[in-house]
């Protein structure tokens, strides 16, 4: 398959040295993206440069992810406008490892053919010293030309300036990018657009050094229809780790995607071929209200990132909760579904509540005469049940499984209550 190809009409190439193409035709190339370890998991906004770094395998190519044990020690600067915190080693290796295991659900590492490789770059950047730094590859590089970098005159204009370790930042990876090449004869980095500078920084440290010409590509970054940062949502930044979101939510997240971007989506992040992508977007067309781009995107996307029981699951509960059979559902299904709303416990009483002092006291209301005017203009639902009268004793019994009521206040309020003995 042809790389190259199948980037542009993925919409993937934002830009790319003179004779990228060409080198991607004439044999297979070793490429690299690099990984940020700031948290212990990547997010959806990691996603185009693994489904990026995975079309390279499956086009005959060798990848390699770069997770930055050493560069994460200090921060990338690009496209900050503060100084990120600095991490400990310990939290540093603590988030490689979960990064490892996220990775390995696009990249095969046991192909005999186009291997994928996973290296640290702390492996090597931990060891040079200061000195040798500086005089092997500081020697190389202007200030006037690492000042007018972008991130950099961004940094500098603003009220905090830069640091002298972010100023550095650009260096380590430029090192990265010659360890790679003397190692694994690593021709091409790739990454978002934000990192073109630091690519081109990299290319020209090779060719100085090595008198080899290497080349860079890199991805649009994202934006979505309404405007907003992509991957971020009211509850927060969509990850990959189900522990820190659940995989009812990462579902929605996409089956929610607006119709103007449901078909870049699927070009960016699954690996449909064209031929079905294209009949996708003649269906979502004809019939917008099906959003049948959405449903697959969102099967295609979780089936990928948690595998297919966690589609399956999340498909089911979804049927379940937008069908109104919230009663039908299991505690570890709502739970899944609600992930985010507030919730509280209540003792178990044998004899029941009075349902306006379980509102009040469970914090669902403010007070007894909130509860009250809500009962009666219809606005209190208990598991997807409207309650009509205000002296209505709620029992253990009407809790989901005994353990669970879901109350919704108004509209779309959803709040969870927990039963405890």
């Amino acid at each position: 398959m042809d790389l190259y190809g199948e980037f542009e009409w993925r919409g993937l190439v934002h830009d790319a040295t003179e004779g990228a193409r060409e080198a991607l035709g004439q044999g297979q190339v070793t490429g690299y993206i690099g990984f940020d370890p700031t948290a212990p998991s990547l997010h959806v906004g990691s996603l185009l440069v693994m489904t990026a770094l995975a079309h390279m395998q499956r086009c005959g190519h060798a990848p390699i992810a770069v997770v930055g044990g050493g560069t994460g020690l200090i921060g990338d600067p690009s496209g900050k406008t503060v100084e990120r915190q600095l991490l400990t080693g310990e939290k540093v290796e603590e988030n490689v490892a979960g990064i490892r295991a996220q990775l390995a659900r696009f990249l095969d590492f046991d192909s005999t053919t186009a291997p994928a490789r996973l290296v640290n770059n702390a492996e090597w950047l931990n060891k040079i010293t200061a000195i040798d730094f500086m005089r092997d590859i500081g020697k190389h590089f202007s200030v006037n030309a690492m000042l007018a970098k972008d991130s950099v005159k961004r940094r500098l204009e603003s009220e905090d300036g830069i640091t002298y370790t972010e100023f550095s930042y650009s260096l380590l990876q430029a090192y990265d990018f010659l360890e790679l090449f003397d190692r694994f004869n690593c021709t091409l980095q790739m990454g978002g657009s934000d990192q073109w500078g630091n690519i081109t920084v990299g290319m020209d440290l090779i060719r100085r050094v090595r008198g080899a010409k290497v080349h860079g590509l890199v991805l649009p970054l994202i934006t979505t229809a309404s405007g907003t940062k992509f991957g971020k949502t009211e509850s927060g930044t969509i990850w990959l780790d189900p522990a820190l979101t659940k995989p009812y939510e990462f579902y929605q997240f996409w089956l929610n995607t607006h119709d103007r971007d449901a078909v870049k989506y699927l070009k960016f992040f699954t690996f449909l071929h064209r031929p079905e992508i294209e009949e996708l977007e003649r269906m979502t067309v004809r019939e917008p209200e099906r959003r049948h781009a959405q449903r697959k995107l969102a099967h295609e996307v979780t089936r990928l990132v948690h595998g297919a029981e966690a589609v399956r699951d999340a498909e089911v509960a979804g049927q379940k909760l937008f069908g109104g059979s919230l009663a039908t559902m299991s505690v570890a299904d709502l739970l899944q579904v609600f992930p985010n709303v507030p919730s509280t416990t209540a003792d178990y009483v044998d004899a029941g509540w009075p349902i306006v002092e379980f509102l009040a006291t469970s914090g669902v209301v403010t007070s007894k005469s909130e509860a009250t005017r809500l009962i009666r203009g219809g606005g209190i639902y208990i598991n997807d049940e409207r309650v009509t009268d205000e002296k209505f004793r709620l029992l253990p019994v009407h809790a989901i499984q005994g353990q669970l009521f879901v109350v919704r206040k108004g509209k779309k309020d959803n709040y969870l209550v927990r039963l405890v003995r």
